[in-house]
């Protein structure tokens, strides 16, 4: 098995690219307004989870890119001013994006780049995880994606969003060639492991958030604010009723409290009794008194409830990640459960924004 070192996965990444345009030269501080913060241009957009943060925070998102139809249909509904791209990026390139961001984005402005490339590659919950799995090139496209960027835009923020797997000791090489990769291209990198519980979402989340603010942005990044909220799944959904069972004709104003507040009808004979607790991934059964584990996974695979005769609906599951009631996922079941499982908890994400926007008021621009 072949194992890349740094320099040879992001080979070419290191010539320093020429800023154009957005900065100020004058010397003087001073305080953008929100249309004056930098655009925000999402990769691997799914549903929107980071990108809610960032909009919470003032920031606008003129473009969204995803491969998944559905994540993109869902980004549209709750985006209505974000320009959403089903698109491929290995197949689109970074020039392919560079095209869709000069069609919405002036030539010259600032942005930021924000995205967490599909982790399956590097999580530990995958038993065949493996150093030169094809998705472990993510990391290294999205960097071209950044430096093709910069030839059109001043790039003042990048964000980058993964599993804690990606510093295991076998995808080392890619995450090291990543951090260097981004200090190459002028950034200075701030890494963070938060979890979800420290932004009041009741999940036990843990991710690798990677900072990279431009040089010359000289003020120090704040790590993100901790925020209160639910802290058990029974702080979180004991209040709901139960949802409904999904059947051919029902249409989402049949269901209760939420258009997504809905699962599949229980087939195992695992529900016909109260389900136990078990150590499997498929059958784990949430405690009303603990926050939730990562809230989902593969296809169908949501948790039991806790009351254990059936699974969580999509809506529980929303509300698990700590995404607002007014945030209306499209697709079908597996669909949901794909974008509400990889997207990022929006209260986290919020931080996350602040931290950067923060930075960004303190500085000249």
């Amino acid at each position: 098995m072949l194992v890349r070192k740094p320099d040879q996965d992001f080979a070419g990444l290191r010539t320093p690219i020429q800023q154009i345009g957005g900065g100020s030269t004058s010397g003087k501080k001073s305080t953008p307004s929100h249309s004056a913060l930098p655009k925000i241009v999402s990769l691997f957009s799914g549903a929107g989870g980071l990108d809610l943060g960032f909009l919470r925070q003032g920031f606008t998102i003129p473009l969204a890119i995803d491969f998944s139809t559905a994540a993109i249909r869902t980004h549209k509904r709750n985006f209505e001013q974000t320009h959403g791209i089903v698109a491929d990026l290995v197949k689109l390139g970074p020039m392919g994006v560079l095209d869709h961001a000069t069609s919405t984005i002036l030539r010259g402005e600032r942005i930021g780049i924000i995205g967490g490339p599909p982790c399956q590659g590097f999580s530990r919950g995958n038993p065949n995880s493996r150093s030169n799995d094809p998705r472990n090139e993510l990391p290294r496209l999205y960097i071209q994606i950044v430096r093709a960027l910069m030839d059109y835009y001043t790039v003042d923020f990048v964000v980058f969003e993964n599993v804690l797997g990606m510093k295991d000791k076998k995808h080392l090489p890619c995450f090291h060639g990543l951090l260097t990769a981004l200090k190459d291209l002028q950034f200075n990198v701030i890494e963070n492991e938060l979890c979800s519980l420290q932004f009041g979402v009741p999940q036990n989340r843990r991710r690798i958030i990677l900072t990279a603010m431009r040089n010359g942005l000289n003020s120090k990044l704040p790590p993100p604010k901790k925020r209160k909220g639910p802290a058990t799944v029974k702080d979180a959904i004991a209040s709901l009723p139960d949802p409904v069972f999904f059947a051919r004709g029902l249409s989402p104003t049949d269901f209760p409290v939420h258009p997504n507040h809905w699962t599949m009808k229980p087939k195992s004979k695992r529900f016909t009794s109260p389900v136990t607790a078990v150590k499997g991934r498929s059958f784990r059964r949430l405690s009303w008194d603990k926050p939730s584990p990562t809230i989902a996974f593969g296809h169908r695979e949501i948790h039991v409830h806790p009351e254990g005769r059936r699974r969580l609906s999509i809506y529980e599951a929303m509300i698990l990640q700590g995404f607002p009631k007014s945030f209306v996922l499209e697709g079908n079941l597996s669909e949901q459960v794909t974008q509400i499982s990889n997207a990022v908890p929006p209260p986290m994400a919020s931080s996350i924004a602040e931290a950067v926007k923060s930075t960004l008021t303190k500085v000249t621009v």
